[in-house]
């Protein structure tokens, strides 16, 4: 958890790993739950001697629940709602825990040796899980799935109480931003391939019986979480459409494909209400299945809505709150469920909750607990799964298919690729991540590590293989000419006026926006904040919730000075004291507060690392260059990036050895989309992938020499600059044209590039009716025809674009793809299915679903921009008729909108529309003005202002003709509506509707009088 702060966000991390061995030390001392009675209500547990059915696994579900529902004491039941629920012997029910992490493996393996010392117990690492979804292969994703679930019984099979069953994967979150610093947790910018990649993994993760689970996946986060800026202050303005069409649509598909057991609340705000306490958990996300799930709070969520929220006055209004809008499990306070069942108990003391409120969420954790095996006398069908299967072969090798097929090749110009093994003599691989891989915050322990420049070595074998890492060493000097030194055993830095060579040199790795990292030559490790704010060389690579690894060398006159620009400590809030000062002692502190009373250092250059990489670049046949991200660095959980560019010493490298050899190949090694528009322009190969895990190396080397042939697309829109962005916080996609949907520039790559070795020619596609119904579907076929001289794998993607809608419609949108394998020569033909109820766009006139008439054009291609054949089909469907504004109207269903946010009409309903300035307007199109209007009723708060105002306009917000004006009282608060009317100047006709609205007025609702 993080120090709380009153100019910092407080949302916490699901849990940091220094946390985690803090609780894996003490899980074993986990309290058990005596049966005790609450003061002022008592359930009476059924009688020891009633037989217990809830054992007996032949009964239905619900039946074996509410059995053992009946039998549980209210303290018992109060006590279940926290994450980690204790046992209760009288009923012989063990400890449960709600929560292990699997993005793409088994992550967080730390255990203890019967000693308590530390030690790590490996798992299969695979690729992100942004790498996951460029595959575009979804029966290999479920593969995938299956050993992270196999894994998870595994490690549960070894230490219950800290590898729970319940787990936090996949992130179904859109990628509308790459700045995002989670983005290598999410699968793509577009909800369908979204949704095809996590059913594969969740349908993977519980195995082939929905009623027998091997593990039970969570879903996060609910909803429309995509910036860490603030990110538990911070509210998602999205708009009925948006909303429906865009960020529920992957959650939607998950839970109505049973490939769910539930959803994780994130930190934000969903148009100003918490979503922590958001009602759509009961409201919308249980109508999307018939089976029981249970949902859970991210870490630290409900204690946000007394702190950094301030949404609640007291935690027991916040625990309720909770509760009622469908969250049953609190993810809070670390393994102390001690004030959440204070919280809880409270809260039903003073009313706020009802023992059936309580009842309802421990049916849903019980529910999950009984899928999952934990009450059938054999352990349910999974229960035999042993720690013999974790790193398995079968799982390598699985993990090696799956880092191969993540490989996306952005550029091969003059057929760069494949490398000929046979004819090169000499190789230059360098970079800083050509010899090194790095795990993120969301993964296991590598078992083993094959780096870039391993593979090649092997694939390479009869070459020469050069390596140079391209970084500099520098020696940092003061002005009385003392050098920083650093001990070959892991200590304090300090200045000394006699140092031994090596240790006064450190190797300096730029990751961009400012940031380097020092690695101390002497012993390897790099440098960090330490003890006491002194600096040490004690990490082997930047790590943990807080990175303390970062650094900024500041040019200040002459020479430099150092700042720490890492996390702030466990044990306090950092302050303003970031820059390095040596004491008289020769010691280094991170003590000044200004650069003024910072130490100058000379940074003086011992290597030159790009000259050093220019150098064996030269005379090689091929020279690889190996850059990217470090994932605790460039991007993360709780900081997000400003930039997409390469670390400016990276692009230096990339340039000079391109420079000193054309024949350069760049291996791009990070998380998220780079703008790497000089390579295009110059480097004649590019390949990308994510941090993919043990095998990245043989990954990597297998595509470059051609031994695998890459099938990677990309999941997500690569854009020229960070200036094709709008901001981070805007989550408005159809108005502010996000994504390969509506982006109408030219993007550095599509969404769903890749190049293959091989080339493959399409037929015309056909449909198999050319009139759809709206109950209907269609078959799209198209040939596909290997026409190159090897085998290759081919993502064929189908989009369609509707022609003519009242509404915006997206230039394209994916409706399916189907990778299909294909032998040189080969042809195919490849179907997919197009459904009516897929053009379904929501409807805010009506708030409905709704398949309009049109024609939409049937897209097929190779990516959103390589379309190699259109047909099309034309819908039978329904016309939107005329607005009617003559009955209430929501006012957040407007059509268009300049000055205004979403916000909360209360703490646990509704959506109201709130000016941000004066002047804001909505847009309310083609109103059906036949029948006249006189007048207008508006439901309205105004908070603050002793009087507000709306201006009712026909057409345009500057200069329609106005209608008339509303004025608004002061109401006191804003969740106090008054219904206000006002009088009009006669209007017919059809109409676009405008309402002109002064801050700070909100604005529920709207009727037109007659």
């Amino acid at each position: 958890m993080r120090p709380h702060s009153p100019d910092r966000p407080t949302g916490s991390p699901s849990l940091s790993r220094r946390r985690v061995l803090a609780l894996a030390a003490g899980a074993a001392t986990l309290p058990v739950l005596a049966s005790t009675a609450h003061a002022s209500a008592v359930t009476a547990p059924a009688p020891a001697s009633r037989p217990a059915r809830f054992r007996d696994p032949s009964l239905p579900l619900a039946a074996r629940v509410e059995d053992l529902l009946s039998r549980l004491t209210l303290d018992e039941k109060i006590a279940l709602l926290h994450q980690y629920q204790p046992a209760i012997p009288r009923l012989g029910i063990g400890r449960f825990k709600t929560g292990t992490e699997a993005l793409h493996g088994v992550a967080w393996s730390t255990d203890f040796d019967n000693g308590g010392a530390v030690v790590t117990a490996t798992a299969t690492v695979f690729p992100q899980t942004v790498g996951l979804a460029s595959t575009w292969n979804p029966a290999l994703v479920r593969r995938v799935g299956e050993v992270v679930g196999v894994e998870a019984r595994a490690f549960h099979s070894r230490r219950p109480e800290l590898w729970g069953l319940q787990l936090w994967a996949p992130v179904v979150n859109l990628l509308r931003d790459p700045r995002w610093g989670r983005n290598e947790e999410g699968y793509s910018e577009d909800p369908y391939l979204t949704a095809r990649i996590a059913i594969a993994y969740g349908h993977g993760i519980q195995g082939d019986d929905p009623d027998r689970l091997r593990a039970a996946p969570v879903l996060k986060h609910y909803l429309a979480y995509n910036n860490e800026t603030h990110r538990d202050t911070t509210s998602s303005m999205v708009p009925p459409r948006v909303k429906r069409e865009y960020y529920e649509a992957a959650f939607r598909a998950a839970l109505s494909a049973d490939a769910a057991t539930g959803v994780m609340s994130s930190y934000n705000l969903v148009n100003g209400r918490p979503a922590t306490a958001h009602p759509d958990y009961n409201d919308v996300v249980r109508t999307w299945t018939e089976r029981p799930l249970c949902n859970v709070t991210d870490a630290g969520g409900p204690n946000n809505l007394t702190g950094s929220q301030g949404y609640y006055a007291t935690q027991a209004e916040a625990d309720a709150a909770v509760l009622k809008c469908g969250l049953d499990s609190f993810t809070v306070d670390d393994t102390d469920a001690g004030p959440t069942v204070a919280a809880v108990t409270e809260a039903l003391d003073r009313g706020l909750l009802s023992e059936s409120d309580v009842d309802t969420a421990v049916r849903n954790i019980l529910s999950l607990r009984f899928r999952l095996g934990e009450f059938d006398p054999d352990g349910g069908p999974h229960a035999g799964i042993g720690e013999e299967v974790i790193d398995s072969p079968e799982h390598r090798a699985i993990n090696r298919e799956a880092a191969t097929e993540a490989v996306v090749l952005l550029k091969n110009t003059e057929a760069t690729l494949p490398l000929d093994a046979e004819r090169i003599r000499k190789a230059a691989v360098v970079g800083p991540l050509a010899n090194t891989l790095y795990t993120d915050w969301y993964s296991g322990a590598l078992p083993y590590r094959v780096t870039v420049l391993d593979g090649l070595r092997d694939r390479l074998a009869a070459a020469e293989v050069s390596h140079e890492e391209g970084i500099d060493r520098i020696a940092l000097r003061t002005a009385d000419g003392r050098y920083v030194t650093a001990p070959t055993e892991p200590g304090a830095l300090r200045a000394t006026t006699d140092p031994v060579e090596r240790a006064a040199h450190f190797d300096v790795v730029d990751w961009g926006e400012g940031i380097v990292t020092l690695r101390a030559v002497a012993n390897g490790r790099y440098v960090s904040f330490g003890p006491d704010r002194t600096l040490v060389n004690d990490a082997e690579q930047p790590h943990d919730w807080f990175v303390q690894q970062q650094f900024s060398l500041v040019p200040h006159g002459a020479g430099h000075v150092l700042r720490y620009a890492g996390n702030e400590t466990d044990d306090s809030w950092f302050g303003d004291r970031v820059y390095v000062v040596v004491d008289e002692t020769g010691l280094l502190t991170v003590t000044a507060s200004a650069e003024a009373d910072a130490t100058v250092f000379t940074r003086e250059v011992v290597r030159d690392g790009v000259e050093e990489a220019r150098r064996v670049a030269r005379d090689a046949d091929v020279a690889v260059v190996v850059v990217g991200s470090m994932p605790f660095i460039n991007g993360r959980e709780d900081d997000d990036r400003t930039d997409l560019g390469l670390a400016p010493r990276q692009q230096e490298l990339l340039e000079a050895v391109h420079g000193a050899n054309p024949t350069t190949v760049l291996v791009l090694n990070n998380s998220y989309p780079t703008a790497i528009t000089w390579a295009q322009d110059h480097v004649p190969a590019i390949v990308w992938t994510t941090h993919a895990g043990a095998e990245t190396g043989n990954a990597v080397a297998d595509v470059l020499v051609g031994a695998a042939n890459p099938s990677g697309r990309l999941p997500q829109t690569w854009y020229r600059s960070v200036d094709d962005l709008p901001d981070i916080l805007d989550y408005d996609l159809i108005k502010h044209r996000r994504t390969y949907q509506f982006f109408e520039g030219s993007p550095l790559y599509p969404f769903g590039h890749g190049l293959s070795y091989t080339s493959f020619a399409y037929g015309e596609p056909t449909v198999s009716a050319r009139v759809l119904r709206p109950a209907g579907e269609v078959t799209v076929a198209v040939t596909v025809t290997n026409t190159g001289s090897r085998a290759g794998a081919e993502v064929v993607q189908l989009y369609t674009h509707q022609r003519r809608s009242r509404n915006p419609q997206p230039r394209l949108r994916l409706r399916g793809f189907r990778k299909v394998h294909l032998e040189a020569g080969e042809t195919t033909t490849v179907r997919i299915p197009l459904r009516a109820a897929d053009l379904a766009h929501w409807d805010v006139t009506r708030d409905t679903w709704v398949v309009e008439s049109a024609v939409h054009d049937v897209l097929v291609g190779a990516s959103a921009t390589d379309i190699r054949g259109t047909t099309s089909v034309r819908v039978v469907g329904e016309r939107i008729p005329p607005r009617d504004l003559y009955v209430e109207t929501e006012a957040q269903n407007f059509d268009d909108y300049d000055g205004i946010t979403l916000t909360d009409r209360s703490k646990t309903h509704g959506t109201s529309v709130a000016a941000t300035r004066a002047g804001a307007w909505l847009v309310f199109r083609d109103v059906d003005l036949r029948r006249g209007v006189r007048g207008i009723e508006v439901r309205v708060a105004n908070p603050a202002a002793p009087r507000g105002r709306i201006e009712v306009r026909l057409g345009d917000p500057a200069s329609g003709r106005v209608l008339g004006a509303v004025p608004v009282p002061s109401t006191g608060d804003r969740y106090a509506y008054t219904t206000v009317r006002a009088d009009l100047s006669p209007a017919r006709g059809r109409h676009d509707l405008v309402l002109v609205v002064d801050e700070p007025v909100v604005v529920a609702s709207l009727r037109l009088l007659r």
